[in-house]
């Protein structure tokens, strides 16, 4: 081992998440290898043995490895040249129901607030059109949250504001065109099939299993568009493994192909750190982000908005920068002031301190 923690640098337990999660996707840990014990391994970065179980526990999270009883840590990642090994068929037992889909309240005062603060700071300018991609002010709040919170470093200019999901699929579609395969999860959320269908482009079902699209049907699909919500899919509640994260990465390298990442309701994982997304883990340039505030904020509140790889950004500006923006300029201030005064980002952590709550509560009854 050869893991170093840089003692003015905090959290140590991710400085060990990161060493340890690079070695295995590199390979030096291969699948099914034991991983050192927590008691070696605190020894060897000086740290403690509960810094450790922290770093361990999150690459468990994320599907990296797994605890086996009286045994120790084992990777369960696989990274090999070829796709991964057929999925067991079935889905994800724990379905998602649509109550489950519910908005958690976000709080109405401190949005009251945050409206009237914007209405008396930007005045009669909350009546203006804004910039075609969207203001500039919720693009740049937007770029220093992905960065911060998602490992997503990126142009505010490569961002793109829409009325929702849907408005920006149908952006998608003119950009990539309509002569390419879009491949979609089977099942898969019902509007997502719809928007293709209306749009009358050609597009294939792929069967999901019980840790992402199977391997063989990704392996043998025409499609050149994949179209994933990598965090958890609905209806099935699949997530993508660590695994699968990296096998689309691989299918996507092979030719002209692009992923279309739906990112909806990552934000509240109850993870302590957020699973990486397929934008980050790309160096191929070819990951369209997509994500909305209906379930940060509020269902009502039709914002969501798109992070373009670098090579589209001019074709998106010649061919579509010539549409408007569909949301309000006073919506997205509104929104831009609550992610730079803090309270989006405390609300989602008081979300998910709640979710995890409720999780221990439920694994002790």
């Amino acid at each position: 081992m050869k893991y170093r923690i840089d003692k003015s640098n905090h959290p140590f337990y991710l400085q060990i998440y990161k060493q340890i999660k690079d070695d295995i996707i590199n390979g030096n840990y291969p699948y099914n290898t034991k991983l050192p014990s927590k008691r070696l391994l605190a020894d060897e970065t000086e740290t403690s043995t509960v810094t450790v179980e922290h770093a361990y526990a999150l690459l468990c999270d994320e599907g990296y490895i797994e605890s086996r009883e009286r045994s120790g840590f084992f990777v369960v990642f696989r990274n090999s040249d070829g796709f991964a090994l057929p999925s067991e068929p079935g889905l994800n037992s724990a379905k998602i129901s649509h109550e489950h889909r519910k908005s958690p309240d976000f709080p109405f005062s401190v949005l009251a607030k945050t409206m009237r603060a914007v209405i008396s700071d930007f005045g009669e300018e909350i009546l203006q059109k804004s910039h075609n991609k969207g203001c500039f002010e919720l693009r740049f709040a937007i770029k220093q949250y992905l960065s911060k919170n998602r490992g997503i470093a990126v142009d505010a200019e490569q961002i793109v504001i829409g009325s929702g999901a849907e408005y920006l699929y149908g952006l998608i579609i003119e950009l990539l065109g309509r002569n390419r395969i879009y491949g979609i999860e089977s099942p898969s959320y019902e509007k997502i099939e719809q928007v293709y269908s209306a749009a009358e482009v050609f597009y294939e079902s792929l069967r999901l299993s019980n840790d992402g699209i199977d391997s063989l049907e990704l392996a043998s699909t025409k499609a050149d568009v994949l179209h994933t919500t990598p965090y958890r899919s609905y209806p099935s509640g699949v997530s993508a493994s660590a695994s699968k994260r990296h096998e689309y990465i691989r299918w996507a390298g092979n030719g002209k192909r692009y992923i279309i990442e739906d990112d909806f309701e990552s934000e509240f994982s109850v993870s302590t750190k957020p699973e990486d997304t397929l934008f980050s883990l790309s160096d191929g340039d070819n990951v369209i982000y997509l994500n909305t505030f209906s379930k940060t904020i509020s269902p009502s509140m039709r914002v969501g908005y798109m992070v373009l790889p670098k090579q589209l950004v001019r074709e998106f500006d010649e061919r579509l920068g010539f549409y408007s923006c569909t949301v309000p300029a006073f919506e997205q201030y509104v929104i831009a002031r609550l992610i730079e005064n803090g309270d989006f980002e405390r609300h989602i952590n008081r979300v998910r301190r709640h979710k995890r709550k409720e999780m221990h509560t439920g694994a002790k009854e």
